[in-house]
């Protein structure tokens, strides 16, 4: 059963990426080429019909996580305490950017609430990014100092950034040049799609402008992405082992470098569904491949004293998992319908349809 969840949660977290994932390139997008009015009309509301009810899939991950895996939310949910608000509150700027900025036709309050849809939007990508860095670099579980654990072994308390701004040290923070660099490829790979998302739901003006940011990004992301395989070899040494003991999750790496290099061919590409889908697989594959270099580790110790948090040490009870099943199972089916009938009502291009605010 611990495998069932984890999968599921995993699918749920990163149809979550995927969906909310392209409001957050949107946001991107609109701070940096949206000049004109109706050009950031257009692309907000690419952003504004959708943010709600993708954001379901997170609250839905969240809820399962509670469930499956307690020990391990209530582990994460401490350790970056600090982060995971400061996250709460980018969502709330980002959602009442896109709310607020046709409430009065005023240039002063649209160009308010534009920067604050936008850098919300640019910072969640950012700090998403920095927590995969964080669950795939590890955290010093228990608090280890000369080791001893100041506290129970699954507990651990992470600052914002520790002095010498490195994973190596014995107390790393959240934010270090490693989990920066993870940061960044998640900037540029949601916006780039974003990008694309913009291109598949409007006939923007700088759709085709789009096709030129969406190439340029992408020889971006794929200097970045063989620069953070040679660091994560500094980090861990060991963070590619799981991929040669099991080579069936060399699937997941694929899907992301089919995505990668699909994506250089976008100039030729005539259908916006077609770039959207490599775009989507960059996602699915980088956090796919993330997960899978670690399993069944969802969170690593960095000391040698306190044991790594894994799907098994975390998990409910077997009879409380298996009563969780059916009503789990009804909650996904729940949510698919819902998917399902909003994105058949918003299907095709949404330039002229009614945001409502």
């Amino acid at each position: 059963m611990e495998l069932f969840w984890f999968i599921i949660i995993a699918l749920i977290l990163a149809i979550f990426f995927v969906l909310d994932g392209y409001d957050f390139g949107t946001g991107i997008i609109h701070l940096f080429f949206a000049k004109e009015e109706k050009d950031k009309q257009v692309v907000a509301k690419a952003a504004g019909l959708f943010w709600d009810s993708n954001e379901v899939w997170l609250v839905a991950a969240g809820g399962l996580l509670f469930m499956a895996f307690p020990t391990f939310y209530a582990s994460v949910f401490s350790g970056f305490y600090l982060p995971l608000i400061i996250v709460l509150w980018l969502i709330v700027f980002r959602a009442i950017g896109l709310e607020f900025r046709s409430q009065f036709k005023n240039k002063m309050w649209s160009t308010i609430w534009d920067t604050s849809f936008g850098v919300s939007s640019l910072l969640l990508a950012l700090f998403f990014g920095i927590a995969l860095g964080n669950v795939v670099r590890g955290v010093n579980l228990g608090g280890v100092e000369n080791g001893v654990s100041l506290y129970e072994g699954h507990y651990f308390f992470l600052p914002l950034w520790d002095s010498s701004f490195s994973p190596l040290t014995e107390h790393p923070g959240v934010i270090d040049w490693f989990t920066i660099i993870i940061g960044i490829i998640a900037v540029v790979t949601l916006a780039i799609h974003g990008a694309t998302w913009i291109r598949l739901k409007t006939n923007s003006s700088i759709n085709e402008k789009l096709k030129n940011v969406i190439f340029n990004l992408n020889i971006v992301l794929f200097i970045l992405t063989i620069f953070s395989l040679v660091v994560w070899q500094i980090v861990n040494p060991d963070s590619l082992n799981n991929f040669a003991e099991r080579p069936y999750l060399i699937i997941f790496p694929i899907i992301y470098f089919t995505g990668l290099f699909g994506l250089f061919f976008v100039k030729k590409i005539k259908k916006d569904s077609y770039s959207f889908t490599l775009s989507t697989l960059l996602i699915i594959g980088g956090i796919t491949s993330s997960l899978a270099s670690i399993f069944p580790v969802i969170l690593p110790s960095t000391n040698g004293v306190n044991e790594s948090l894994t799907i098994y040490n975390t998990s409910a009870h077997d009879y409380g998992l298996s009563v969780a099943f059916s009503w789990g199972i009804i909650g996904l089916i729940l949510l698919l319908i819902y998917f399902i009938v909003q994105k058949r009502l918003l299907k095709g291009k949404i330039d002229e349809m009614d945001y409502g605010h």
